[in-house]
């Protein structure tokens, strides 16, 4: 069933537009958001909790924190507890560590990179007939004036610096930029980075340039945009954002809950409850597997992931106490497992290590996992 646009009332609603025949019903979707999680309600990976990032570290989901230096700010879902704009429960909100002064090689941001199959393949970005898209978003922050950001491919040598301008303290404000297609360049359209959106929060001369162009470099925000790390306990908070084609911004491509948290375990999965952050000790959401008093080397069993992933994923096993690299038994003992092994898009298997035997009492086995395939 295909999520189309209600103009009318500001929210998405369900309508079919497939095609009908005698036996079958064949659908299609139309999702017009290139970005995921853009409202900010998923957040695997922290359940909520303050991080401070380090550089390439995913916090909500699907929203990466790019840094030159450490510990210069922190992510957090719905930071300080404000008022989200109507329409939105959650954002994402980024508080400001020290007053750091930014140097030409320094870039702090925060990005989400599309992939490719999402974001380019209709567009045509790279040839004459490029699509014009608009982005837009509602942000808030403690500063006033003009903030920036950019538009990157994947090989960082194309990139759209743009600007935005706050313009009162601590308020929820909706913005828009529209941007022609980049009509030079190579854009991938597969399974890579397609388009690579990012919010700077303090990006040297080096990758600032000027906005409102395409540039053939490596640019992560606007010249001369705001610092937030530059102003100690500065904030910067943002939800309801959207990628989309065409050069007007219409109204937020809502999806249900469970589409946006599929959407999301494309790029990362866990065994545990949403709720729950990977490593807690406990025991709910376990994968649960049939042991036979295995020795070394044996294949115990495999588990299919909820979503089909964009590359066989990186695997982690955790044991019911958050051990990782283990795997528990009905009673209180954890064998060593070491890492999942044939792996695929859609599952993954789990196998002894070298010297080590399952043999718990009740024939059986407990374990959590993560998956990762991120861009």
């Amino acid at each position: 069933m295909p999520i189309t646009l209600d103009g009318t009332n500001g929210i998405t609603t369900p309508m079919y537009n497939g095609s009908i025949t005698a036996n079958a019903v064949t659908p299609s979707v139309n999702i017009k958001n290139r970005i995921i999680n853009g409202a900010m309600v998923i957040d695997q990976r922290n359940a909520g909790a303050s991080v401070t990032p380090t550089n390439g570290q995913y916090t909500l989901d699907r929203w990466q924190a790019n840094l030159s230096q450490s510990s210069k700010y922190s992510v957090q879902q719905d930071a300080g507890a404000v008022t989200p704009p109507v329409g939105f429960n959650d954002y994402l909100g980024v508080t400001s560590l020290s007053a750091y002064s930014v140097i030409s090689s320094d870039f702090f941001d925060i990005a989400q990179s599309i992939e490719g199959f999402n974001s380019i393949a209709d567009l045509n970005w790279g040839t004459a007939n490029a699509k014009t898209v608009t982005l837009s978003f509602w942000v808030r922050s403690s500063l006033t004036g003009t903030f920036g950001g950019a538009l990157q491919n994947e090989g960082f040598n194309r990139s759209y610096p743009f600007t935005y301008t706050i313009s009162t303290a601590n308020t929820w404000e909706q913005k828009s930029v529209t941007i022609a297609g980049d009509t030079s360049g190579t854009w991938n359209a597969t399974n890579g980075v397609g388009i690579r959106v990012r919010f700077g929060l303090g990006v040297g001369s080096t990758y600032s340039g000027t906005a409102g162009a395409w540039a053939g470099s490596a640019f992560a925000s606007a010249t001369g945009a705001t610092s937030v790390v530059g102003t100690n306990g500065a904030t910067w908070y943002v939800t309801g954002v959207q990628l989309e084609v065409g050069s007007t911004a219409t109204s937020f491509d809502y999806r249900p809950y469970g589409t946006e948290l599929a959407l999301c375990q494309r790029y990362y999965e866990k065994s545990y409850n949403t709720t729950v952050v990977p490593t807690t000790a406990t025991a709910f959401s376990t994968v649960i597997l049939t042991v036979n008093n295995q020795t070394s080397g044996y294949l115990v069993g495999s588990r299919p992931f909820n979503t089909q992933k964009r590359i066989a994923p990186s695997v982690t096993i955790y044991s019911v106490t958050g051990t990782a690299g283990t795997v528990s038994d009905g009673d209180t003992n954890n064998y060593a497992v070491g890492s999942a092994n044939q792996i695929g898009t859609s599952s993954f298997g789990l196998q002894n290590t070298s010297g080590s035997t399952y043999s718990p009492s009740a024939n059986i086995i407990y374990f959590h996992f993560v998956a990762s395939a991120e861009l």
